[in-house]
This record gives structure tokens, C-alpha cells and sequence, in this order.
């Protein structure tokens, strides 16, 4: 019978190769990998023509997160006007040093889980602004990408998962292109359009009289035009009729000047977005810049699909985009057929002219909430707290609780007579 001799050396030799993962992610391309699939040409060529690929070459445990050709053609003059050095850190923020399984995705709690990316350990970013929160809804199970910043627009969603290589590489596609929050993609000599200005854009419109001079006059105009460049900027801006639908009560003019400017900036956001992205917006609830001036959860917009136009919500005013006023990478302006009141400053107001039957009331909509936390009106005043307001409801609410004691009594003693018959 035929003897086999295995060495000490040869076994230590067969140990690494079987049971040493990072030998085997040492040898792997990633580029090599991602040639299999055409769809994902545009990115693979991102990685190669931007080194980010060979930052990987030593990297034994990741996830990187692919945009498809179709979804990044959506920012292709972001990647191409940028500079080399911002568009890789951007590329880098694509890579999760942690490798994920589609099990792990899912086991990931409705709260989130924070995960580095590779543009963290670059000493670039600020904060923890390098990292990536992934949230799942537990409803559905979509995984979506999102920044550590509560308020910041980004907001990817997981699509597939295109390869993996158990425990050392997994790749997802995803809806967008990440940018990391307050990154200035564009240098400002190559942001496009150079020198927008906002308010000439607005009066070359026509019909955008009242809301260019409001924004000259509060000074938010520039404000808005430096918020350009990063994920750029998307502005609903109310037509002349608009203003002139105003009733008294939505005494906008009258507002002192910082409330104003708040109530201007509750009408940008701050990340851009075509006409598209808003008519397939993954999450509808959206921060505006009135979000970032006031707090986190305050100032937001519901912005969704109604009728084949996309409707957007203050929560006491619907509006519809009636036309697109200027839309080119990184800033996109349209039309809205109303003035959208943030609750925070018109709740009070509106909720009035709807108990005397106001004709500007929100035809099918919920009532308006009656009181706000203060935390949900950073200096701002509370609805609640008008006194003759509060006084008359307390007063309903001792009213109705009355008669609903007065019927249950009432029931209460007409059953008395059937008991003693049986």
C-alpha cells in the first residue's frame, strides 16, 4: 500500500491558502469583478479613472455600493465638472469597510446602524460625516442609505445585490449617487451655471415679481445661491397669483424679518433634484433649509405623487408644481400654485379662518394639530398658547364630556326596568 507524507511546511502551506481570507481579497480586482455586468460600466470606470480601486486591493472585509448606469446619468455633471480629488472622496464614500450580507441588511434595526466608509479614514471628513447610517423599514424591508445627519437630504436606496464573496466582498447597487453631507462637490470656479443669480432667473420668469423681491429684501437670495454647490439646492417658488390668493389671516407680509426669512427657506431644499426625482422621491418627508435654521423634525415637507403631479404638503397647505422655471445641475426651481405656510408659524392662523369657514381652508385634508411642543417650534410661538384660544377649547372639551356622562347615565338607569322583568 502507498504511504502519503504531508510536511509541517506543506500543511502550513494549506492552512493559509484555506483558512486565510485576507490572502484572498489581496488578489481580487475589484474592477475585474465588476466588468461582468455592462450596467455598472460608468461606475467601474469611476473607480478605475479616480484610483479609488487600487486603495481596495488591500482591504480584506468590504461592501461597496454601485450606482447603475441609468441612475448615475442623473449626476453625470456633477462627476464630470468636478474636481479628481473631491470625485474620489466621493467614490470612497461608496465603500463600507464592513462586510454586509443581504442577512445583515435585514437584521439591521428600524433605528440604524452606523457603518464607516473608506472617505473616513481620508481625515477629510468632518465629524462622523464620513460614515453612512443604514436604516430598513420594517414594514417592506427596503434598506436605504442615509447620512448621520438627521436633517440632511441624502437618502439612496439598496436595489440588488450584485456579487459576493462570502465574508470578505459585497456588492449592492443602489438608486443614486452618495454624497457626504456639507461636501462641496464643485470647486466654486467649476460649479454649474457660474454666478447664477437666483432672483434675475426668478423675473426673467414673468410671474415671479413678489417672490424675487422678497428674496432681495430679506438677503436669503445670496444665502441660497452659496448653498449651490454640494448636493445643490431645489427651490419651489410661488407665482404671482399665489401671493395675491393670500387671505388676511396668512398675514406673510407682516411678519417680522428673521420670521420671514425662516418661511422662505421652508421653501428650499437642500439637495437638488429634477422634476423625476421628485415624482419617484424614495422618502416623502423632506428637510428644508428652515430645518437646518430651526431644528431637526421641524420645517418639513411631504412631497408626493397626486393626480400625475407631484403635491407638496406643509401639513395646513397643499401645493402642486405647475412648471419647471430653470432646472440645471446642481439648482432646479419650479412653480408651485400655492404659498406653502410651515405649521410652525400658521397653524394658529389657518386653524382660525377654518372654524369661520375661510375659503383658503385645505379642502380634504386633516385638521391642522391644535397646540405644538415648544421643541417643535424653536422660537417660534406656540399656537397653544393664546389664551383665549385655549380657554374655549378646554371649555368644548368640559362641554362634551358632559353630555357623553349625561347618555351613559341615561342608558345606564333604561336597563334598570329589564332587569327586574327578568
Amino acid at each position: 500500500m502507498a504511504k502519503f507524507t504531508i510536511s509541517h511546511f506543506s500543511l502550513s502551506i494549506l492552512s493559509y491558502l484555506f483558512l486565510s481570507p485576507s490572502s484572498l481579497i489581496v488578489a481580487l480586482d475589484i474592477t475585474t469583478l465588476l466588468s461582468a455586468y455592462p450596467d455598472l460600466s460608468d461606475f467601474n470606470n469611476l473607480l478605475t479613472t479616480t484610483s479609488v480601486a487600487q486603495d481596495l486591493t488591500d482591504r480584506s472585509s468590504l461592501t461597496l455600493l454601485a450606482v447603475p448606469n441609468h441612475f448615475l446619468s442623473s449626476s453625470s455633471d456633477l462627476t464630470r465638472r468636478s474636481s479628481p480629488a473631491n470625485l474620489a472622496d466621493v467614490i470612497r464614500y461608496h465603500v463600507l469597510l464592513q462586510y454586509l450580507s443581504w442577512p445583515d441588511f435585514r437584521q439591521i434595526p428600524p433605528s440604524g446602524k452606523l457603518v464607516t466608509t473608506l472617505y473616513q479614514t481620508t481625515g477629510r471628513a468632518t465629524n462622523n460625516f464620513g460614515a453612512v447610517n443604514i436604516t430598513r423599514n420594517p414594514l417592506d424591508g427596503t434598506v436605504y442609505i442615509r447620512s448621520p445627519v438627521a436633517y440632511s437630504p441624502l437618502n439612496a436606496t439598496i436595489l440588488s445585490l450584485i456579487k459576493t464573496l462570502p465574508y470578505n466582498v459585497s456588492i449592492f447597487s443602489i438608486n443614486t449617487l452618495l454624497v457626504p453631507y456639507g461636501f462641496n462637490l464643485m470647486a466654486s470656479e467649476n460649479r454649474p451655471p457660474p454666478g447664477l443669480n437666483i432672483t434675475r432667473v426668478l423675473i426673467d420668469g414673468h410671474n415671479f415679481n413678489v417672490a424675487a423681491s422678497m428674496l432681495t429684501a430679506s438677503g436669503v437670495a445670496e444665502e441660497f445661491e452659496a448653498d449651490e454647490g454640494g448636493a445643490g439646492i431645489t427651490m419651489f417658488i410661488p407665482t404671482d397669483d399665489a401671493f395675491a390668493d393670500l387671505s388676511t389671516t396668512e398675514r406673510l407680509q407682516s411678519l417680522p424679518a428673521e420670521r420671514k426669512a425662516v418661511v422662505l427657506k421652508f421653501h428650499v431644499l437642500h439637495s437638488y433634484y429634477p422634476l423625476g426625482s421628485l415624482e419617484s422621491i424614495v422618502n416623502p418627508v423632506q428637510p428644508t433649509l428652515a430645518t437646518e435654521a430651526m431644528g431637526a423634525g421641524t420645517f418639513t415637507l411631504n412631497i408626493t405623487r397626486v393626480n400625475g403631479s407631484v403635491a407638496i404638503d406643509t401639513g395646513i397647505v397643499q401645493a402642486s408644481i405647475t412648471q419647471t422655471v430653470f432646472d440645471q445641475n446642481p439648482v432646479s426651481i419650479f412653480a408651485v400654485s400655492r404659498v406653502l405656510l410651515p405649521r410652525e408659524i400658521f397653524g394658529k392662523q389657518i386653524l382660525g379662518s377654518t372654524r369661520y369657514g375661510s375659503a383658503n381652508a385645505r379642502v380634504g385634508s386633516p385638521p391642522p394639530e391644535i397646540s405644538f411642543s415648544p421643541e417643535n417650534s424653536p422660537g417660534l410661538e406656540s399656537p397653544s398658547t393664546h389664551p383665549g384660544f385655549s380657554q374655549e377649547f378646554r371649555s368644548s372639551v368640559a362641554v362634551t364630556g358632559v353630555r357623553s356622562t349625561v347618555v351613559v347615565v341615561a342608558v345606564a338607569l333604561s336597563c334598570i326596568p329589564l332587569y327586574l322583568v327578568v
